[in-house]
């Protein structure tokens, strides 16, 4: 492979999240070197953060100030907590850049690299896989804001109503220009709360991806493997995809759970909220906002599954080679790649809690639990 090829691998390893990530400020381009242009970026980060932790404090504001009855804690409540999910992704965010870095250098570089027209077509195979799986993620938010900016503009513009409920020090009803201002403020929050939601978990979600792509290229060099060189590379690779998902691990399991805890908190909420109002532009609205956190908690926990299943399976893909035709040194050697696969790779919240799909039908349940208990008081 020669070397433009390998630059261009690198180039496009988790396109679409880095953009999304440069576009709320979290990621400075690598063209932009310069000292001006890294002091517009700084600026430009501080102005999204301004953004969505004013609606996000707004929103908090109302609950603490004016909020005095059910139905207004209800309509706060429920996007209060999906924009400190929010803020708290993009802080996290923000003090990982190092460590975000360092994963990347794992896969950029061998023995994790892609050299082989075999091993660039599974990589391309899995790359094109999760370019789908951001388009499809990403759609999806934004038909919710969409919805959500359409009802808005239908039922409150007219009577000079925000989208959402928010603590103003000011009187705004009497501007038309103020008002526009508040109102496009609170979409460009949410906005951005969305874009915010979309880079970290499709970012995530992509670093589990690769691990699985990384245990389909190993599987590749085993096949062809004929000496102990080859060898000695595929353990080290072996050794590297469990530091890849050790790192994955430590640098972003407060996300998970925080994702996790708040998420199944929402859900039941809004569920709750849902089944004692009536179908309105408000209840469009909690119903879009529950299908995106439920789709937030599935993403994780399936991209989670396939990295369990993919290192569970690697055992019985060392069994598919030759092994028999090798020396008493290679074998010992897979016996050893073998006995470390025993255990199978978890990604975990909390420290304990696996991220699968088992974990998220247990996060249904609890849900569901959780509403019905509700559901009894309020009878």
């Amino acid at each position: 492979m020669d070397n433009t090829e390998e630059k261009n691998i690198e180039i496009n390893l988790l396109e679409l999240p880095f953009k999304v990530l440069t576009l709320v400020g979290c990621w400075q381009p690598k063209s932009w070197t310069s000292v001006y242009q890294h002091i517009i970026y700084q600026i430009y980060s501080l102005l999204i953060i301004f953004l969505v932790n004013s609606f996000t404090l707004s929103q908090l504001m109302d609950i603490i100030l004016i909020a005095d009855n059910t139905d207004d804690f209800c309509d706060t409540f429920s996007i209060l907590i999906p924009m400190v999910v929010a803020c708290f992704k993009l802080f996290s965010l923000l003090a990982s850049r190092k460590n975000i870095i360092k994963l990347i250098d794992i896969l950029n570089k061998k023995p994790c690299k892609p050299l082989e027209p075999n091993e660039i077509e599974i990589y391309y195979k899995f790359n094109k896989g999760m370019q789908i799986n951001t388009f499809h993620y990403s759609a999806m938010c934004f038909v919710t804001i969409t919805i959500i900016t359409i009802t808005s503009i239908l039922t409150n513009f007219g009577e000079r109503k925000l989208t959402y409920r928010a603590w103003i020090p000011f009187e705004y009803n009497s501007s038309i220009s103020t008002y526009c201002s508040l109102f496009i403020h609170q979409l460009i929050g949410l906005s951005i709360g969305a874009l915010v939601n979309i880079s970290c978990d499709t970012l995530i979600c992509g670093l589990m991806e690769h691990i699985c792509c990384q245990f389909e290229i190993l599987t590749d060099r085993l096949k062809r493997m004929l000496h102990s060189d080859d060898l000695r590379i595929c353990v080290q690779q072996h050794c590297k995809i469990f530091k890849l998902a050790t790192l994955i691990n430590e640098n972003f399991r407060m996300i998970i759970t925080v994702q996790f805890l708040l998420s199944m908190f929402i859900v039941c909420f809004n569920l709750y909220t849902i089944s004692l109002s009536q179908l309105d532009s408000r209840c469009i609205r909690l119903a879009l906002f529950m299908g995106c956190m439920l789709t937030q908690i599935f993403v994780y926990c399936w991209f989670g599954n396939q990295v369990k299943l993919k290192s569970r399976q690697f055992i019985n893909n060392i069994f598919e080679i030759q092994w028999f035709t090798l020396d008493n040194n290679l074998k010992k050697s897979l016996i050893i790649m073998m006995k470390r696969s025993v255990i199978p790779i978890e990604i975990t919240s909390a420290y304990t809690i696996p991220v699968n799909l088992d974990s998220f039908m247990g996060i249904l349940k609890t849900s569901y639990s959780v509403y019905n208990l509700l559901k009894q008081t309020k009878d």
